[in-house]
């Protein structure tokens, strides 16, 4: 009796120790996530980009368009 109970322990942390041994080794969901975050980098890095370079001459059309609904108003 008391040989199990010394022996709780040690098994409880080997399986704490295996489950996470496992858990590091698991690689099927990991790319997913990793190709998700990318994608949304990338595209919020386009989008800065864009604005970047284009944000002037978008602003000057937009404001053409706007003065040309102003004027047949």
């Amino acid at each position: 009796m008391w040989q199990k109970v010394s022996d709780f322990p040690l098994a409880a942390y080997l399986a704490i120790a295996g489950f996470f041994k496992g858990l590091k080794q698991d690689e099927r969901g990991l790319s997913g996530v990793v190709v998700a975050i990318l994608l949304i980098l990338v595209a919020v890095l386009a989008i800065v980009l864009i604005w970047g370079f284009l944000g002037d001459w978008l602003q000057t059309v937009w404001a053409r368009i706007t003065n040309s609904a102003n004027t047949i108003q």
